[in-house]
Order: C-alpha cells, then sequence, then structure tokens
C-alpha cells in the first residue's frame, strides 16, 4: 500500500515538473491587477502635475523573447494611489495637456527596466520579477529638480503548482507594491526634493 502511494506521489511530482518545464519553454502573456487600495498617509502641501505618457499608460514589458507582461494601466493606477498619498492636490495629465496653472512641481514617469526570473534560471522555488522606474522631476517652469531610478522587487513564496503566467504576474503585483512604498518612504528623503521644498517653505514666509 505505501509502495503504492509512493509511486502514485512520484509520478504526480513528475507530471508537475513536466507542465513547469514546458511553460518555461512556451511563450507567456502576463496580465498584472489593476486595482491597488487607497494610501492612507498625511500628503504635504504641494500642487504638483504627475505626467503619464502614452509609452508609459500602455507599457508592455519585455524581460526576454518568450515573456511579455502588461503593465500600463496596473502601473497607472499604482501610481495614481502613491501620489495622492504624497501630495494635497495632484494632477493627473497626459503628455499633451498643458499644465494647470497653479503647479509648483512636475514628475514624469519611465519604464527603466523589467526583469523576470524563473525556478529554472535562479535555480531557487520562486519566480521573481524586478522593475526599474524613472521619475524626472522638474518645477513648473522645466527646471530640472532630480531624476531619480527607483526599483522594485516581487517573488512568489514557491513555485509549486503555480502556473508560469500566473506566478509571474502574482510576483509582478508584489513588485508594484513594493515600488509604491518606496515612492512613499524615500521621495520626501531625496536630497534635491528635500532642498527644493525648504527653498519653497522659505519663499513663502517671505512674502
Amino acid at each position: 500500500m505505501r509502495d503504492n502511494k509512493r509511486k502514485y506521489l512520484c509520478k504526480l511530482i513528475f507530471v508537475i515538473l513536466i507542465l513547469q518545464l514546458g511553460a518555461c519553454g512556451s511563450v507567456t502573456n502576463v496580465t498584472v491587477s489593476k486595482s491597488f487600495p487607497a494610501v492612507l498617509s498625511t500628503p504635504k502641501e504641494v500642487t504638483v502635475a504627475i505626467v503619464f505618457t502614452d509609452e508609459f499608460s500602455g507599457y508592455s514589458g519585455t524581460p526576454n523573447n518568450k515573456t511579455t507582461i502588461d503593465l500600463g494601466s496596473s502601473q497607472v493606477n499604482l501610481f495614481k494611489s502613491a501620489f495622492k498619498g504624497l501630495f494635497r492636490d495632484v494632477y493627473f495629465l497626459n503628455e499633451q495637456t498643458p499644465l494647470p496653472s497653479d503647479t509648483e512641481m512636475v514628475i514624469s514617469l519611465s519604464n527603466a527596466e523589467v526583469q523576470v526570473a524563473t525556478p529554472s534560471e535562479n535555480y531557487l522555488n520562486v519566480f521573481e520579477v524586478w522593475l526599474k522606474y524613472n521619475l524626472s522631476v522638474t518645477d513648473s517652469d522645466g527646471r530640472l529638480i532630480t531624476n531619480w531610478f527607483m526599483p522594485g522587487y516581487g517573488k512568489t513564496p514557491n513555485a509549486f503548482m503555480y502556473s508560469k503566467e500566473n506566478a509571474i504576474s502574482q510576483a509582478t503585483n508584489v513588485a508594484l507594491r513594493d515600488a509604491g512604498a518606496k515612492l512613499l518612504l524615500d521621495f520626501y528623503r531625496i536630497p534635491a526634493v528635500n532642498q527644493w521644498l525648504r527653498e519653497k517653505s522659505s519663499e513663502s514666509k517671505a512674502q
């Protein structure tokens, strides 16, 4: 009886491994969750325009020639939620929309890099995803405040019983949330941004 159970388990594990190896050799199109919870934080009294270019809003990452990750609408929704937690007044614009007259800061986002590692590549029983964004931060007159590269990292708890598509989708969701958390925690720690805020505060007091 025990021998039969062992044979059954061995066959089951063999089938799972074959399915996973087969998935790793096929083309994978990944769709990521498009909704994220509202951020609970105290925004600063700054009026900011966030520019989402058409390329950013419709972005599909291709970390390799067998994987495509549809990130566009998901990352837009994530950053809308995060920026509302950072600033009192936020305008979300496309690149064709003129800046509102009361804009004080402009932030334009672009995708810098997307990487994926599967169990067959990292020799771990997890799928991993790395994201990297570039944030170009200027004042309302277009003068550069800073260019900031912001990473995000996510992985699955394990690869057991995950399809490749589902595993990469889950890891990408974690990476997006990680990027959002870094934005909230680190944006005001950027030296150039911190300096700009101090100068803005001094100008307001002098008026």
